[in-house]
């Protein structure tokens, strides 16, 4: 099932079944116990991120390609950072490029993103796909002068400004998508591909990711874990290459979608 969230005209939240057909209709119950759609048609006024995520986890340096351009080894074990919970945006919602703590050099990540179905601790491998209620795109927007140069030697700063984690524009359920990493992956900047790779790549697949996160750790229904990059990221090309006013950005996930998102400098 491909599941939306959404506000209606009155401005309430739902959420909906998106079918095959491009009809939309309106389930109800708990997204993270059972959901039953309703066969009526929903009434889309504005399209949110999938969830309303409770933790956002990331991962650097997760595709192997993507280590190779930056002329960086991979890591022994996954890099973490976090996002807050406020930097979320909406599909077809602007991105905004920071100009209170300016940024000259944002960039665009394509991700796949894991959304956590139930309390995951010390999972092991094997069964860590068992807790996932599904997968989302998401663009892991980075300001790299921040995040490299004027963060304090961590990532935090330049990674949650407002707005520098769409995803969407659907949550496509766990049981339609066995393996998550076989997954076409696609970055596209005012109609020019700049990544186009596939998610068999990551360092760190999805099921030890899972397993790595929740050792020690409690993940609570509705984690969204960003699950890394492929190569081809604006910093890495020669001359680099980073959003400005006026562009637009679309993540492209096989079985997902294509998040898309305008750029707009912050006034």
């Amino acid at each position: 099932m491909r599941i939306v969230r959404y506000l209606d005209r009155d401005r309430l939240e739902h959420y909906g079944c998106l079918h095959e057909s491009g009809e939309t209709t309106r389930v109800v119950g708990d997204l993270y116990t059972k959901i039953e759609d309703t066969g009526d048609a929903a009434q889309i006024d504005q399209l949110l991120a999938p969830i309303a995520a409770t933790d956002i986890l990331c991962i650097g340096l997760n595709y192997q390609k993507h280590a190779d351009e930056g002329k960086m080894a991979a890591p022994e074990h996954p890099i973490v950072f976090m996002k807050t919970s406020s930097s979320i945006q909406h599909p077809g919602q602007p991105i905004i490029l920071p100009t209170k703590l300016a940024s000259h050099e944002v960039d665009y990540e394509c991700e796949l993103v894991v959304i956590i179905g139930k309390t995951c601790h010390n999972v092991c491998k094997d069964d860590a796909l068992d807790y996932v209620l599904g997968y989302t795109c998401g663009n892991d927007i980075s300001a790299r002068d921040w995040q490299l140069k004027w963060g304090g030697g961590q990532w935090c700063r330049g990674k949650t400004f407002a707005t520098f984690a769409p995803m969407g524009p659907c949550l496509t359920t766990a049981d339609e998508i066995p393996d998550p990493n076989s997954l076409g992956i696609r970055t596209v900047l005012n109609g020019q591909v700049m990544q186009d790779w596939n998610t068999d790549d990551m360092i760190f697949d999805v099921p030890t990711l899972i397993e790595f996160l929740s050792g020690s750790t409690l993940l609570l229904p509705g984690t969204a874990i960003f699950t890394g990059t492929p190569h081809g990221v604006g910093a890495a090309r020669k001359p680099p290459l980073f959003l400005q006013d006026g562009d637009t950005v679309s993540i492209e996930i096989e079985q997902i979608g294509t998040l898309t998102n305008p750029v707009v400098a912050e006034y």
